[in-house]
């Protein structure tokens, strides 16, 4: 059952003409194409409140598509994994609108240059996790994933709410990643709200469904890549920790 909040937001949008009925148990969609300044403003404020409820929202990254929960949230953290299918050891990343945002959540060991280098982009950095992070996300390890997506939704989305989100791609664990919306309209029945952003890639370019860049950042002095296409380049030292996959 959606929060009484929750679904005033989602009626609003309806309301107002930003979503249409999805075709199961009520999912709503929100299009931000087409959308004037005041209906993205809608979409995120709606957004902003089925997280602070605990909900799950389907988003548009720079990328491919993702859900994203709360991350300080722990049943919404749980929530994801029972979306997916996952298994609890897999980590979830965490999103977040500014590079300054992150130390507040990492322990950060290079240079603040090379973070605003690599960021905003298609990049994960795997750094090592700070005492602020909840304790109920990953704790099998003592790093975590940072993501700051080149998608002003997404950033605007973890701005407005003042936390990291906990962010995964939107299907199920082990299969493909989705570009749009309706590819992955299996799920919507156990979201609160999906943004339609329109396509985020070719949807007939399998590359373009491989996701982010992960680098390892967590090691004082050297890093590890490992590209979409899952070619690890293995660890290197400073100073060729720029170079791109």
């Amino acid at each position: 059952m959606l929060g009484s909040a929750r679904q005033g937001a989602v009626r609003a949008l309806a309301g107002a003409g930003s979503c249409e009925g999805g075709a199961c148990c009520g999912s709503k969609v929100a299009r931000l194409a087409g959308c004037s300044p005041q209906g993205k403003k809608d979409v995120l404020t709606a957004a902003v409140t089925v997280l602070q409820e605990g909900g799950l929202v389907a988003v548009p990254t720079d990328t491919i598509y993702g859900i994203a929960c709360l991350a300080q949230n722990s049943q919404a953290v749980e929530a994801v994994y029972r979306l997916k299918g996952r298994n609890g050891s897999k980590p979830l990343a965490i999103c977040l609108p500014e590079v300054e945002h992150i130390y507040r959540y990492c322990n950060v060991r290079v240079p603040d240059e090379l973070l605003r280098d690599l960021l905003p982009g298609p990049v994960t950095l795997v750094l090592e996790r700070s005492e602020a992070l909840n304790k109920d996300l990953n704790p099998f390890t003592l790093l975590v994933g940072v993501r700051i997506p080149q998608h002003w939704f997404i950033r605007e989305l973890a701005r407005a709410c003042a936390a990291p989100l906990a962010l995964t791609s939107a299907n199920i664990s082990a299969e493909s990643s989705n570009l749009t919306v309706t590819e992955f309209q299996e799920l919507w029945p156990h979201l609160s709200l999906v943004v339609d952003g329109g396509p985020v890639g070719d949807v007939h370019s399998p590359e373009c469904r491989l996701g982010s860049t992960v680098v390892d950042l967590s090691v004082s002095g050297r890093f590890k890549c490992t590209c979409p296409d899952n070619r690890n380049l293995g660890n290197q030292a400073w100073p060729d920790s720029r170079t791109a996959c």
